[in-house]
């Protein structure tokens, strides 16, 4: 498969894939005759779960070094450290829906203050202090 057919199947651009083997985050893939990369299918798979890593927010280098593990036959390995991470991600985006959920209470509070007439100077702070409350 050419560089474009990849990017294709995977929604991204053949410079996302240009730039993950020029940063060495994947190995590089075989050259046609007319220099052309050329992917087969385990490049395709392993940059398949680079690319779904990525959309999980694992950070880029190691959603890379977890994919070439899957890749040389660690999968096992992967899915055991995969396990502790979803674990810890799980725990810090309910942490960011509390503090996103406490945000809102205030600017609730804020929007009917200021929809009643207050004038900012006197809700902003205490807007804040009552969803405290």
């Amino acid at each position: 498969m050419r560089i474009g057919d990849v990017a294709q199947r995977l929604r991204l651009s053949p410079e996302a894939l240009r730039f993950y083997e020029r940063e060495g985050l994947l190995p590089p893939p075989g050259r046609r005759e007319s220099g052309y990369r050329e992917y087969d299918e385990d490049d395709f798979e392993r940059l398949r779960l680079l690319h779904g890593l990525r959309q999980l927010e694992l950070a880029l280098p190691e959603a890379a070094r977890l994919a070439v593990m899957c890749a040389a036959g660690q999968c096992d390995e992967v899915s055991e450290e995969l396990r502790t991470w979803v674990r810890q991600q799980r725990a810090e985006v309910k942490r960011r829906i509390g503090e996103l959920r406490h945000l809102d209470r205030r600017l609730a509070t804020l929007d009917r203050q200021l929809a009643e007439g207050r004038p900012p100077q006197a809700v902003i702070g205490r807007a804040e202090e009552a969803a405290d409350g």
